[in-house]
């Protein structure tokens, strides 16, 4: 069982940066991938990046954003630079479980997710 709450939206200028944080309550003992997702107003939602053994990311992120978690404060990251106007979503963090030494797709089956938090970027 998990439950996760974003955090770290709000606006930024095109080409700025935010931070986005997903604190992550466990009580299990079992294994998890997790990952970024994003839904647009009108648009379906789309992953951004997961992490497990490794990570994934959209293309539309690669080189931008990075995925990364702290497990010692038990808190996901989505560090986003370089955004753009079309970053503008809501962005929700989620979990799957996962076995050892594999990273999730973004097609995988997602059980967990967060409220989402916003992200607006202006041009």
């Amino acid at each position: 069982q998990v439950q996760l709450v974003e955090s770290g939206g709000g606006s930024a200028q095109a080409g700025g940066s935010l931070r986005l944080s997903c604190v992550i309550s466990r009580y299990t003992d079992s294994t998890y991938c997790m990952g970024w997702f994003r839904q647009a107003p009108g648009k379906e939602r789309e992953g951004v990046a997961t992490i497990g053994h490794g990570t994934r990311y959209a293309d539309s992120v690669k080189g931008r954003f990075t995925i990364s978690q702290d497990n010692a404060k038990n808190t996901l990251y989505l560090q986003m630079n370089s955004l753009k106007p079309e970053d503008t979503a809501m962005y929700y963090c989620a979990a799957v479980f996962c076995a050892p030494g594999r990273t999730a797709g973004f097609d995988d089956p997602f059980a967990y997710w967060g409220p989402g938090t916003q992200v607006t970027v202006s041009s």
